[in-house]
């Protein structure tokens, strides 16, 4: 026993002790297996094709700098470039597709000139005689005589980071590291930002690729936090109220990344940290701001015998009650818990009229101590054709004074929850791809809910998900995990704008001393962003 516990204790060492990195610090030395992207074999062999464009600069309106040193001064004219190609999901259908032996041929129209070349990989079987199941994978390439790199379409950047994705030095290589533990069949997609430089002496020559390859690693499974590094971010703003809760310099950080799906964060004030769920690897992970990652709790959700059935067997969503104790939704144990403050599990609801609860996703307490919970099936492995799904509904459900009350059966996949800042209202949102909506009720003092209205209705966005987490902040606003992005609506309806982050953000979690920062769980990664109101917290 002691031998066990001893193993497990080095283990969460190891995990809270995990290297800061940036996407430069690569593995090095001699490869396990190499794969030239430059030839017809490299390039078949990950089902690959070279696309390339050339670049345009253009005018653009922008502002000056204002007395906050931002870009809120009087309007100027200044310069872009077209096309913005480095998102995983920009349309390169139509441009030109290059032999992987032409990638050395000059491109572009010389002088001061920008291009680009993409291509999404998939990782093969095999390489050779190699397996690359769970190696690190870096891809490193030369151009002349710049360039920058988007991995799945995120450009992260470090304070004094050289290299990886961002120049690293006049006709220099850049080395990044594209996954930690890849597995076959995963895709990545690349793209490449040539430059022609010097910048300030444009030359008489054109942008080429010297070589482009693979290189696989030992892997390091496991996610990690890495060197706070700041993304690319777009705020598409609908409506003039959006520049009260998003400035004009919007900055978002990646934290950590390599987890298999992040969900369900929630600030604890006391102690000065971030809980969040990987529902996925049935875990609950702990973010300090000093940048250390441990596990907090494992297993988050489910121990049972058939737990390799399940795609997301752990926790989802958590929160704290008005004591401070944390409340979890188990998924696989199809119930909701609260840690008591010796440690101590007490189940709050895990049936209703007999019948297990389908697998609880999100939760929010009012200040009574009443808690809300949302109960749709996407925590059983078949979702809603389980045959150990029992309830014949996906419900909304509320504790009150102990007793478990039915509030919702309006939803065919009922997720998000959140509360008005004044508790008046609780807002629902439904993951229903023919029905992306949110409801807005009416709060009872016996924690049932009346007048149940449309609040807001994203079914003819554009984007294959449908609607997750929702927050509110203290001015009322909702900010709704839905399609394409984290959308921000006013107390009244109205769409004040879109955050659009590489990875698409499932749920949200205000956090800091003052509630104005917003950590992301997105995918793969956790993020924060600062914003300018603070948030409604427990």
């Amino acid at each position: 026993m002691k031998t066990r516990l001893a193993i497990a204790a080095f283990a969460l060492l190891l995990c809270s002790l995990a290297v800061a990195q940036t996407s430069a610090d690569a593995p090095s030395g001699q490869p396990l297996a190499t794969i030239d992207l430059a030839t017809a074999e490299g390039a078949n062999l990950v089902k690959g094709e070279w696309r390339y464009s050339d670049t345009t600069i253009i005018e653009a309106d922008f502002r000056g700098p204002g007395a906050d040193n931002q870009p809120s001064g009087a309007p100027v004219r200044t310069y872009d470039y077209t096309p913005h190609a480095g998102g995983a999901d920009f349309d390169d259908s139509q441009w030109e597709s290059i032999a992987p032996s032409t990638l050395s041929a000059r491109r572009g129209n010389g002088r001061l000139s920008f291009n680009w070349y993409r291509i999404r990989l998939t990782i093969p079987e095999k390489v050779g005689a190699f397996e690359p199941t769970g190696a690190a994978l870096v891809f490193e390439t030369s151009l002349d005589d710049y360039a920058e790199i988007w991995v799945d379409g995120e450009l992260p950047r470090a304070l004094a980071q050289s290299g990886g994705s961002v120049v690293s030095g006049w006709n220099a290589p850049n080395r990044i590291l594209l996954s930690r533990h890849v597995q076959p069949g995963q895709q990545i997609q690349l793209a490449v930002f040539g430059v022609n430089g010097p910048l300030s002496n444009p030359p008489t020559n054109f942008i080429w690729m010297r070589y482009a390859r693979l290189e696989f690693y030992p892997g390091t499974p496991g996610p990690v936090a890495v060197t706070p590094q700041e993304v690319n971010v777009e705020v598409v703003r609908k409506d003039p109220g959006m520049d009260a809760v998003v400035g004009p310099n919007p900055k978002v950080y990646k934290l950590a990344e390599g987890f298999k799906f992040t969900e369900g964060p929630i600030w604890v004030r006391e102690g000065g940290y971030l809980l969040f769920s990987d529902p996925n690897s049935n875990i609950i992970y702990k973010y300090a701001p000093d940048g250390q990652l441990s596990v907090f709790r494992t297993p988050s959700g489910y121990s049972a015998a058939d737990i390799a059935e399940y795609g997301q067997p752990g926790s989802n969503g958590l929160t704290l009650d008005p004591q401070g104790r944390l409340t979890i939704n188990e998924h696989g144990n199809h119930r909701v818990t609260r840690t008591e403050k010796d440690g101590s599990l007490t189940v709050l609801a895990d049936s209703y009229q007999g019948k297990r609860l389908n697998s609880p996703n999100d939760l929010v307490y009012r200040s009574d101590g009443t808690l809300y919970f949302t109960d749709p099936p996407f925590g059983l492995p078949k979702f809603f054709d389980d045959p150990r799904k029992q309830l014949p509904f996906s419900g909304v459900f509320s504790l009150y004074q102990g007793k478990l009350q039915l509030i919702s059966t309006d939803f065919t996949g009922p997720n998000g929850i959140a509360f008005s800042p004044d508790e008046k209202y609780l807002y629902v949102g439904d993951w229903d791809e023919k029905k992306k909506v949110v409801m807005r009720y009416e709060s009872r003092p016996d924690g049932t809910l009346a007048n149940g209205k449309l609040f807001f209705d994203m079914t003819a966005a554009p984007g294959e998900d449908a609607l997750d987490g929702i927050k509110v902040d203290q001015a009322g606003n909702l900010y709704v995990s839905g399609p394409g992005g984290l959308w921000v609506i006013s107390p009244e309806g109205k769409h004040l704008g879109t955050i659009f982050t590489p990875r698409h953000v499932h749920n949200m979690a205000w956090g800091d001393e003052d509630g104005k920062t917003l950590y992301l769980c997105a995918r793969s990664g956790l993020y924060r962003m600062r914003l300018n109101i603070p948030g409604a917290r427990p």
